[in-house]
C-alpha cells in the first residue's frame, strides 16, 4: 500500500492561446473544473497506475470538497480518512496556453488548516511501503509525517513543489526527493543537472531530476546513476505531469523494479499524461502504461 499525504484543490483551468502578461487581458477558449492539487494527483496517479492508494489531507465543508473526495473515490483510492473541515476547500488557479504550459495560483483553504498527522493516519502511514509527500500543506504537517515514516521504516518520497528552502528536519526523514530541474536548481544553487544532482545526494539517499523533454536523471548515494530519454510526444497540457511521474515511480519501486525500470515506467505514464488535458483527468490506467512501455 502507498500513502500519500497531501494537498487536495480544485483546479480552475482557463485553456488560451498565449497565456497574459501582466496588465493584459486575452480571451480563452475554454474552462474547467478538475479535482486537482499535488496530493491527490499523486494519489490517483499511484491508484491507476495499480497500486493500493490511501489519501490522506483536508477537503471544505464547500461543493468542491465533495466534488474531490468522490473523485479520488472514483479512481480507486481510499478516501475514509480525509478530513472534513470547515470553511471552503484548496483552489488551484490554472492557466494554460497552446504550447502545453501553465501558470498557477494555489489557494490553500483547507489544506492549511493541516499541521500534523493524526494517530489514525500515524498508523495507515506506518503501515504503508512508502509515503508520498509534496509542499501544499503547511511545512510544520510535512515533517511530521515524514518523521513518523522514518520512525516506522517506511520509504519518503518528497516531490519538493512548490519550490521553498528544504529544513534539515525535513531533509533527513526524507528517502527519495523528486524535484524537476528548476527545483533541483533553486534547492542546490547549481544549474546542471550533474552537479546539482551531486548536491542533492549529499543530504538524501537517492533522487531523481526531471528533465521535461529531456528525459529524467536517477541518482543514488551509493555512486549509481542513470539517466533514460523522454518519450516523445506532442505535449497538450504538462499541469499533472510531475504528479503522474511521481506516483507511478513509487508504485513501480514498491512493485520491486529497480531504478532504471521505474523511471522508464514512470516516464511512459508522464508521456500519456500530457497528451491530455487537466490533472488527474489525464492520468493514464495500469493497461495504457504497460502497453506504451512494452
Amino acid at each position: 500500500m502507498i500513502t500519500v499525504f497531501g494537498s487536495a484543490n480544485m483546479d480552475l483551468v482557463a485553456y488560451v492561446s498565449k497565456a497574459p502578461q501582466r496588465g493584459e487581458t486575452v480571451t480563452g477558449r475554454e474552462f474547467r473544473t478538475i479535482p486537482g492539487g499535488k496530493g491527490a494527483n499523486q494519489a490517483i496517479a499511484a491508484a491507476r497506475a495499480g497500486a493500493k492508494v490511501t489519501f490522506l489531507g483536508a477537503v471544505g465543508e464547500d461543493a468542491f470538497g465533495a466534488e474531490m473526495r468522490d473523485a479520488l473515490a472514483a479512481a480507486g483510492v481510499d478516501v475514509s480518512l480525509l478530513r472534513q473541515v470547515p470553511g471552503v476547500s484548496g483552489i488551484a488557479h490554472i492557466v494554460v496556453d497552446d504550447a502545453g504550459g501553465n501558470s498557477i495560483i494555489v489557494v490553500p483553504g483547507a489544506n492549511g488548516t493541516i499541521s500534523a498527522p493524526t494517530s489514525d493516519e500515524r498508523a495507515v502511514i506506518a503501515a504503508s511501503q512508502a509515503l508520498l509527500l509534496q509542499l501544499e500543506l503547511p511545512m510544520e504537517a510535512v515533517i511530521a509525517a515524514a518523521r513518523a515514516a522514518r520512525e516506522a521504516g517506511v520509504p519518503v518520497i518528497l516531490t519538493p513543489a512548490p519550490a521553498q528552502p528544504l529544513p534539515n528536519g525535513l531533509l533527513d526523514a526524507v528517502t527519495l526527493l523528486i524535484p524537476n530541474e528548476h527545483e533541483a536548481a533553486g534547492i542546490t544553487g547549481t544549474a546542471t543537472p550533474e552537479a546539482a544532482m551531486d548536491a542533492l545526494l549529499r543530504r538524501v539517499d537517492e533522487a531523481v531530476i526531471t528533465l521535461g523533454s529531456e528525459g529524467a536523471l536517477y541518482g543514488a548515494s551509493t555512486g549509481e546513476r542513470i539517466w533514460v530519454p523522454a518519450v516523445k510526444v506532442q505535449a497538450v497540457d504538462t499541469t499533472a505531469a510531475g504528479d503522474t511521474f511521481a506516483g507511478a515511480f513509487a508504485v513501480a519501486r514498491a512493485e520491486g523494479r529497480d531504478a532504471e525500470q521505474a523511471l522508464r515506467f514512470a516516464s511512459t505514464a508522464a508521456a500519456l499524461s500530457v497528451q491530455r488535458p487537466g490533472a488527474s483527468t489525464s492520468m493514464p490506467a495500469r493497461a495504457e502504461i504497460d502497453a506504451a512501455h512494452a
